[in-house]
């Protein structure tokens, strides 16, 4: 099938998830994942609904950027893990960076955004699986709760929730406390309504576990081989 199919078929299946959830399908923002894909495959997905993109790396998107600068109303944010000494460029080339795993990241976004006289909407990706090759901070680290305290200061800054990938498991099912964790751990947050943080993002789900992603919570899916096909 072409992406307009496998875009059709993807939103059905969201529907159905977010039914058998009680939730409404609406309020699940389903994010094409174009890193390594041509600006022609994105193109083709943006034709097809698609509006909120994800990248994995700042080089890449920067170099196929210009050919994108027709798709007026498309949202670009990083998914991939940031350096800090690439957060100007990062801050330059997206609407979001949904990898924030530091304090020292999140001050280098807010200057870099500032420079540039705009607001950066921005995710702290959460480590739900303690797995030492994968980014993200422990739900229990005290970088996590600087991070928090330092959020007003943030002024170009807007921090709107939670990153998560759970630990890679055949059977979707497997993901499920991880994600239940992620969004006890949203909820946690949101009750103590800290001074200059919002929770209304919960990103959460890929190709193969985004129903269940859904049933426990996820405001947006990333969705990649699922629309565009296997990576080469």
């Amino acid at each position: 099938m072409g992406i307009a199919e496998n875009v059709a078929e993807i939103r059905e299946r969201m529907a159905l998830a977010a039914r058998r959830a009680g939730r409404s399908a609406d309020k699940v923002i389903l994010m094409g994942v174009s890193k390594t894909f041509p600006a022609e495959s994105i193109h083709e997905a943006y034709e097809a609904g698609i509006r909120t993109f994800g990248e994995n790396r700042v080089q890449e998107f920067s170099d196929k950027s210009a050919s994108l600068e027709t798709l007026k109303d498309a949202e670009w944010r990083l998914i991939g893990h940031l350096q800090s000494n690439k957060a100007s460029k990062a801050a330059e080339l997206f609407h979001a960076v949904d990898s924030v795993d530091s304090l020292r990241l999140a001050e280098r976004l807010n200057t870099a955004a500032g420079a540039l006289g705009k607001t950066l909407r921005v995710l702290i990706e959460i480590n739900i699986g303690g797995e030492g090759a994968k980014a993200g901070l422990h739900a229990d680290s005290p970088e996590l709760e600087r991070l928090l305290q330092a959020a007003p200061g943030l002024h170009h800054l807007e921090l709107q929730g939670l990153m998560a990938i759970p630990p890679f498991a055949e059977n979707p099912e497997e993901a499920r406390p991880y994600f239940r964790k992620v969004r006890e751990l949203r909820d946690a947050i949101s009750k103590r309504k800290p001074p200059g943080v919002g929770m209304e993002v919960l990103s959460m789900g890929m190709s193969h576990d985004f129903e269940v992603a859904i049933e426990e919570g996820s405001t947006c899916v990333r969705v990649g081989t699922a629309i565009f096909g296997s990576r080469t």
